[in-house]
């Protein structure tokens, strides 16, 4: 890895003659009006859709409505429980708090997912341009990653955390000779703190790469201690706030499992789509580093980062996938360390990935946003504060996410219900259940099916505790809970009255 001249002295070389000189200012405007366009265009998905079809959205939202309610609501109080901490996975509680007073619930949900990929974007050409005072190959690439496996699940504070991260980085280049960076510094290490914890570690991770590529030699201690104004987020979680101490692995198949979540860093709707992408990524990372045209200033940190990937559990802090986060991250980041002066057509081709990709998001995203426009007419049946088993039959091998898997918490966003796929198990989640002698809540809805497999509702267990079972799937189930009447029905839905439930003081009773 090498690191990049000065881009003032790139600028000089640029710049050997008059018409040198114009067009290479052309070129460099015209790359940085195509970074702008590029990142206007990440919005476009949540634009064109109704609401985000993202697998996990749902149940953030119907976090986000407990959360703000403050007990006015009398079926919520009923139901749920909210304990507010300050943690490190904050980001999208944060904006929610105002933006639900301008815009409404719904709008301001749909209003972060739309800015979270356009500020990433942003942040991919702030990074450009603080190290080479113009927009690359690199990161324009880089942008393919935006819209990565994490985002497309969900997880909102996480991809909010890692935009902001990449401003820190490109803050701390820029005023890597100004006495007074620590004052920035401390306070914004907090700010990608509070949005999620791993993104902070990211941003640890970029600082230290960067300050690693200067060193001295191989015994220098100095990269260890210029980041030292980033640390101070780790007082409050040594004192225990908000934290959480759970770590796994997962129960078998380790090494299987971080195989598939390399050769799954670009998933999205098409495995051959998607690992041609990620093969074409890897393509340009390999050329570059072939050639000594990979910038060590950002290499280091997605060496580290990938590193990460394998070493990482998959489960820590209370969330799922902390290593299959950084996959995507560590692409990201490795793209941003091409430093590969190309011709216009080369920019062209590495904005043609992104844009086919954000096209296929875009169409898929308004397809299953006119799915979902139908499967949320059940809620007109559904009365205020009613009990709502939700039953998503789901394949056990796909390779898209699935947008439906936690559809069933807009019963408690549009009738103040108490539901069984929200996240709410109490010291994980700050939502949590005021009925603890039985499981209703996330991952109660999933029933996971092979081909073979038959589905019989009359084995659902959290029908036993509700009055309406609503089933989404694509595959027909052989049977409902007796004495259930289906009361509304869409080609792959239908919503059940059921027959009454069991005395919630004797849980194992029958109906």
């Amino acid at each position: 890895m090498h690191a990049s001249a000065h881009p003032d002295a790139v600028e000089a070389e640029a710049a050997t003659s008059n018409s040198g000189t114009d067009t290479y200012k052309r070129t460099r405007h015209e790359a940085l009006w195509m970074g702008i366009v590029l990142s206007l265009l990440a919005m476009l998905p949540a634009i064109v859709a109704w609401a985000p079809q993202m697998t996990d959205y749902p149940s953030h939202l119907a976090g986000f409505k407990v959360m703000l309610d403050h007990g006015h609501d009398p079926f919520l109080t009923r139901y749920f429980l909210f304990k507010w901490e300050w943690t490190g996975n904050l980001g999208a509680e944060l904006l929610m708090v105002p933006l639900t007073k301008i815009m409404g619930l719904e709008a301001a949900g749909r209003f972060i997912v739309a800015a979270i990929p356009f500020l990433t974007g942003m942040a991919i050409m702030a990074v450009e341009w603080s190290l080479r005072k113009r927009i690359g190959v690199g990161a324009i690439l880089a942008f393919a990653m935006i819209w990565s496996p994490s985002f497309l699940m969900g997880f909102l504070n996480y991809s909010l955390s890692i935009a902001f991260a990449l401003f820190v980085l490109a803050g701390w280049v820029r005023l890597e000779n100004w006495r007074w960076r620590w004052a920035v510094m401390i306070p914004a290490s907090f700010v990608v703190w509070l949005c999620h914890v791993s993104g902070w570690g990211v941003m640890g991770v970029l600082i230290f790469g960067y300050e690693w590529s200067k060193r001295a030699s191989w015994r220098d201690w100095r990269p260890f201690l210029r980041p030292w104004p980033l640390i101070f987020p780790l007082l409050p979680m040594l004192l225990g706030v908000g934290s959480n101490s759970k770590v796994s692995y997962g129960r078998f198949g380790v090494l299987e499992y971080k195989w598939q979540i390399l050769y799954r860093a670009m998933r999205s709707y098409d495995m051959t789509f998607d690992i041609a992408s990620l093969c074409v990524v890897v393509a340009v990372i390999v050329a570059a580093l072939a050639i000594r045209r990979f910038d060590g200033r950002v290499g280091w940190a997605a060496l580290i980062l990938l590193i990460l990937t394998l070493v990482v559990p998959r489960q820590i802090f209370g969330g799922d996938y902390a290593d299959y986060r950084l996959s995507t991250a560590a692409l990201l980041v490795a793209c941003l360390a091409i430093d590969w002066p190309v011709p216009r057509w080369g920019l062209a081709l590495a904005g043609l990935l992104f844009t086919a990709r954000i096209a296929v998001t875009t169409v898929v995203w308004y397809e299953d946003a006119q799915t979902a426009r139908q499967l949320v007419t059940a809620l007109d049946y559904v009365p205020e504060g009613s009990r709502v088993a939700t039953a998503i039959a789901i394949p056990r091998r796909q390779w898209f996410f699935g947008p439906f898997e936690h559809f069933g918490s807009y019963a408690v966003v549009r009738r103040s219900s108490m539901e069984n796929s929200n996240f709410a198990l109490p010291d994980v989640h700050m939502l949590s259940m005021r009925e603890t002698r039985y499981r209703f809540n996330d991952p109660t809805q999933r029933i996971l099916y092979s081909d073979s497999q038959r589905i019989d509702l009359r084995k659902f267990k959290p029908a036993r505790h509700a009055d309406y079972l609503w089933y989404i799937g694509t595959k027909a189930p052989v049977a409902i809970p007796d004495g259930a009447r289906i009361v509304f029905a869409t080609p792959n839905s239908f919503l059940a009255r059921l027959p009454d439930s069991v005395d919630l003081a004797n849980p194992d009773s029958g109906s």
